[in-house]
């Protein structure tokens, strides 16, 4: 394996790392919902737009984490 291919290898595994994050993301936003919904059920329905706003913009973050890992590893 030559060195380009290696840092290649390296370099998507690292990029890859944020597909985890934004895992760990979407789960914070709607347990952060559910928490504060079990709270304030009367609140919980004004609440619901920004909840769908913090989801999108977690698993966008890891779709740009996932596109950049491909792209290091197949594009030349």
């Amino acid at each position: 394996m030559t060195d380009l291919a290696s840092a290649q290898v390296i370099g998507a595994g690292l990029a890859a790392i944020g597909v985890g994050a934004a895992a760990s993301g979407v789960g914070t936003v709607f347990g952060s919902f559910l928490q504060g919904a079990l709270r304030n059920p009367a609140a919980a329905d004004g609440q619901q737009g920004r909840l769908f706003i913090g989801f999108a913009a977690a698993e966008l973050l890891g779709l740009m984490a996932f596109a950049v890992a491909m792209i290091i590893l197949y594009a030349r």
